[in-house]
């Protein structure tokens, strides 16, 4: 059994020729929720299509999800609705250019047609952990709900476009002056 939350093991030597379609079932989805410290994961489908890519599968598809999170503000759950884009290379093991080593320090530039490279290792790799890693990178975790505003006037919070306090005050005051 694995160890991943949403399991979708594909061949790289037999790519499928439609679009591989990901609908997690209640389980998976609980799991998910887990994972990411979130109360539901209500839905997550995601359709992909894998072409081989030289060395390298590159699949391209969308994922959407429906999950609940807690507002950063005021800690109440609410619903938020996610459409990614997904671009991902699935590289064997050791094809990954040495010349980008996590021991050297070296600037690059990412374009939006970047896309991860992802290294798998014998014949197959889990394109469902790659889904559910890319859910992970969509939650916001600085969401926030449709009471947050409430929840700042309510604690005096005002916001940065109107600042208070005495330093504010002062600064008010040389501005007229």
């Amino acid at each position: 059994m694995s160890e991943n939350e949403l399991t979708r093991i594909v061949k790289a030597r037999q790519l499928p020729a439609a679009a591989i379609v990901i609908d997690a079932d209640e389980n998976e989805r609980t799991a998910l929720a887990r994972r990411f410290g979130i109360p539901a994961v209500n839905a997550i489908h995601a359709e992909i299509s894998l072409e081989e890519d030289g060395k390298a599968v590159l699949a391209r598809g969308t994922l959407t999800a429906n999950i609940v999170q807690n507002c950063a503000v005021s800690g109440e759950e609410f619903e938020v609705s996610i459409d990614e884009p997904l671009l991902m290379r699935f590289v064997k093991e050791g094809q990954i250019d040495p010349a980008l080593s996590e021991d050297e320090e070296i600037e690059i530039e990412i374009s939006p047609e970047d896309c991860d490279e992802i290294e798998y290792s014998g014949e197959s790799f889990d394109l469902g952990e790659a889904v559910a890693q890319s859910l992970g990178l969509a939650i916001d975790p600085y969401a926030e709900g449709p009471e947050a505003d409430a929840v700042r006037r309510a604690a005096g919070i005002t916001g940065d476009d109107t600042p208070s306090g005495p330093l504010a005050d002062a600064l008010r005051g040389l501005r007229k002056e």
